[in-house]
């Protein structure tokens, strides 16, 4: 399993003091040296971390495997098919929220997601699409032209019940082998970090994990090169 480290609350850090310390770029090199497969941003509507300048750097910089989450918009649309990251994943935003807050209402949206992703693709760019790990979200995504999902396991880093554990366990280890049934790549994401990913490691259909904050927080702590190596010796078979 692969660890893909999402760098926005680097810049969230920035932006606290609005100068250049630390540096998302910075913090995203020293990711890959230490073992990240992948780097995840987020550039959002109103820029509440990531920027857009930040993103050109990081696209200009990072060796390994650039992900932009984005909303559907016209505007990031636009921004990805001239950035070329090597994959686009679309989510859900709402300027209220302080982080993503669920999957992507992928039925609701369907034929608008069908003409909004081609582009994206014939350019060359994989989509992902961050959904909940339900097999209707994982079935319209295949049908959509997704290349990839992204299961949103919010609900199961919330989990505070051991039976309420097992379930919400065992709802992600199904979605992803449907996923991959499907021939879909399966990741996934959203509240993860060193107290509860561990049982990850034996959900073979899943590829990699993308975790930003618990990461950053633990990082603030002990280092980056640190609190990634935590998380490789936790995920890795």
């Amino acid at each position: 399993m692969r660890l893909a480290v999402n760098i926005d609350h680097i810049a969230t850090l920035r932006n606290a003091r609005n100068e250049g310390d630390p540096d998302p770029v910075e913090a995203a090199l020293l990711s890959e040296k230490n073992g990240a497969s992948g780097i995840v941003c987020h550039l959002r509507e109103d820029r509440r971390h990531i920027r857009d300048n930040d993103l050109e750097r990081l696209r200009q910089s990072i060796t390994t495997k650039l992900d932009l989450e984005m909303a559907m918009t016209p505007e990031m649309q636009s921004i990805a098919i001239r950035t070329r990251p090597e994959l686009v994943t679309l989510v859900p935003e709402k300027r209220e929220e302080l982080t993503t807050e669920g999957g992507f209402a992928i039925k609701a949206h369907f034929r608008t997601l069908v003409e909004f992703v081609k582009p994206i693709r014939d350019h060359g760019i994989q989509v992902s699409l961050f959904i909940e790990p339900e097999e209707e979200a994982i079935e319209l995504s295949a049908k959509a032209g997704a290349d990839l999902v992204e299961l949103h396991t919010g609900p199961y880093s919330l989990c505070t019940g051991e039976e309420s554990f097992v379930r919400e366990l065992e709802r992600i280890r199904s979605a992803a082998r449907f996923g991959r049934q499907l021939g879909l790549g399966v990741v996934a994401g959203h509240g993860l970090g060193v107290r509860n990913i561990a049982p990850f490691r034996d959900i073979r259909d899943i590829e990699e994990v993308s975790i930003g904050h618990a990461l950053i927080a633990r990082a603030a702590l002990i280092g980056l090169p640190a609190a990634i190596g935590e998380i490789l010796n936790l995920i890795q078979r």
